[in-house]
């Protein structure tokens, strides 16, 4: 996700460009590409170059209760601020801000929006991804997918210590 910004460089502040991006990328670090589409928006600052825009793409996920894999759609909103390491016209180095994790745009005045777009897609994943939303899960005895029917395990035995709270429940129920 390359772009150009020598040309935003030389104009006046306030200046936009806008953009459609639609790339590939492997944005889980699994091997696995995922594409990448939408618009964004640079505009030209007094000391950098702002980006704003949404984004989707679908990317490859487990689920947590059965482990099967599945693919999620993900939108994403982005913005953040990319500082020129070269002056466009001079090629003399620039100073960039002293914040770790900045982003910077090369000395050939290339924005690369690759890592910034990975790591608001890895923000937009559920910190538990369900497969669907009423997931039955495994067996925690055979490993059955229960999504899929029935184990032959035997029927589980409750703990007698819960017997009272069974009963206000089928009570509750009636």
């Amino acid at each position: 996700m390359l772009i150009n910004v020598a040309q935003l460089l030389r104009a006046s502040i306030g200046s936009v460009k806008d953009c459609e991006i639609k790339q590939v990328i492997d944005i889980t670090g699994d091997g696995v590409d995922s594409l990448v589409q939408g618009n964004v928006r640079l505009m030209r600052t007094n000391r950098s170059i702002l980006v704003k825009g949404a984004l989707e793409t679908d990317v490859e996920l487990t689920c947590s209760r059965c482990l099967s894999p599945f693919r999620r759609s993900l939108k994403m909103n982005i913005e953040d601020e990319y500082y020129p390491t070269t002056d466009v016209d001079t090629g003399v180095a620039i100073a960039v801000p002293d914040e770790p994790g900045c982003f910077t745009i090369d000395g050939n005045h290339i924005l690369d929006l690759t890592e910034a777009v990975r790591q608001y897609a890895l923000l937009a994943i559920p910190m538990k991804p369900l497969c669907k939303e009423n997931c039955a899960g495994l067996c925690p005895f055979c490993g059955q997918n229960f999504n899929r029917g029935p184990c032959g395990c035997p029927p589980r035995v409750a703990d007698p210590r819960w017997s009272e709270l069974s009963k206000l429940k089928k009570e509750k129920g009636k």
